[in-house]
Parts: structure tokens; C-alpha cells; sequence
């Protein structure tokens, strides 16, 4: 699940990317309205956390626009304005929740949740193809057989191909996807940690696997008999 947090406090910004990250999100990060608003454009978010005093546009403003401009993220405000004229200015702009700082961790992270199933893009615990169940509280790749641990990318990559099962997906969305538009990644990360999740599943035995689509990427398809 891929999040935008739009926050113009450069430390509390990268310490909500990390959490989230931590967390088996996708993070863009940005720290003004504009670049919000660009983002949001060009991404389809599973979710948008955003304060509302920030340079260019206010937070309010990028997301009466957003909403004008169709988009339905479901929106979090996240800000030190707590009086209830706030709040409702923030509602009434198109917001799904609101939390002031300062804020605990564990309602932030609930609160992201909760925006997650609101947009219809809740993940179960596990995931399963063919004879293949991925763990997604412990990062396990299993089998009947065997099992063997993925790492934050791998686990990203192999849980959007397990969500959307023989859909094609070009290197391009998958770099979008898994690193985000602001890495600075080479687009042959994705092959390489497509290699890895290929020798993963042959060695637990299993079933299912990541074929290259040639002239326009990937699918996961289940191996023929």
C-alpha cells in the first residue's frame, strides 16, 4: 500500500516515513502544497496524510482542489491546529480524520489503518497462490514444505503480484510502486529483486512464478503441470 505524507517539518516527516515504512508501507514524502498536489495528480495513493500550514499551499486548499479534481484518497490531517473551527474547516474540505499533534505513534499507525479500508485497499494477514502463502506480519514465504524470510523490497514486490494475480505490470510501475518517485534507484533494481524473488520460490518449491511478459513486463502466474 503506497501512502503520501505532505509535511513541511522535515523531522517529523522523515520520522513518519520510517514508522510507515517499518510498517510495510510505500512512502512519498513531500513538504509543501504544490508538490502535494503534483503528487497527488500523478500517483494513485492509498492514502494521504498531510498538515495543513505548509509553503505554497495550505493543506486545505491542495485537498478542496484534489477533491474537485475527482480524486478520492481518503485524506488524514495531521496538524498542530486543534480548535474545532479547524477540525471542521479540515472535514469540510474533503478530510477523512483528523489528528493534532502531538500525537502517540500506535494512533497515528490505527488511524492510517483505518484510512486503508476506507479506500478498499485493507490487506488480510496472508496472502496465498498455487501452493504458495505469504506471511505478511513476519515477511514468510512459505510452502507446504519449506519457508524461507523476504526483506522490506522483496516482500513489497511479491505482495502487490500476490494481490493482483496475473495482471502485467511494466518496470515502471513497479519502480513507482516498490521505490517510490523520489528514489534514486536504477530502474534495474527491479530486475535484480525480481531474480531474488525467482530463486526464492524455486527453492521453497513453489508453484507459482514471476514471468517476464515480453515488450511489457511482469505477471505471477501459476506454474503449468
Amino acid at each position: 500500500m503506497r501512502i503520501l505524507i505532505a509535511e513541511d517539518e522535515v523531522t517529523i516527516a522523515r520520522a513518519l516515513k520510517v514508522m510507515l515504512e517499518k510498517n510495510k508501507y510505500t512512502v512519498d514524502l513531500v513538504h509543501n502544497g504544490l508538490d502535494a498536489l503534483d503528487y497527488l495528480q500523478a500517483v494513485s495513493y492509498d492514502a494521504l496524510v498531510l498538515d495543513i500550514m505548509m509553503p505554497g499551499k495550505d493543506g486545505i486548499t491542495v485537498l478542496r482542489e484534489a477533491r474537485a479534481a475527482g480524486i478520492t484518497t481518503p485524506a488524514l490531517f495531521l496538524t498542530a491546529k486543534a480548535e474545532v473551527a479547524d477540525r471542521v474547516a479540515g472535514l469540510d474540505a474533503g478530510a477523512d480524520d483528523y489528528l493534532p499533534k502531538p500525537f502517540a505513534a500506535s494512533e497515528f499507525l490505527a488511524r492510517v489503518r483505518a484510512l486503508t479500508r476506507r479506500s478498499g485497499a485493507y490487506a488480510p494477514s496472508t496472502l496465498c497462490r498455487g501452493n504458495v502463502t505469504l506471511d505478511c506480519n513476519q515477511y514468510l514465504l512459505k510452502t507446504p514444505t519449506d519457508q524461507v524470510r523476504l526483506n522490506n523490497k522483496e516482500y513489497q514486490l511479491l505482495e502487490l503480484f500476490l494481490r493482483h494475480p496475473r495482471q502485467v505490470f511494466s518496470s515502471e510501475h513497479l519502480m513507482e510502486k516498490v521505490w517510490g518517485l523520489d528514489s534514486e534507484a536504477e530502474m534495474d533494481v527491479v530486475w535484480t529483486y525480481i531474480g531474488f524473488l525467482r530463486r526464492k520460490l524455486k527453492q521453497i518449491g513453489g508453484s507459482v512464478e514471476i514471468r517476464t511478459i515480453r515488450g511489457a513486463g511482469y505477471a505471477l502466474e501459476e506454474m503449468s503441470c
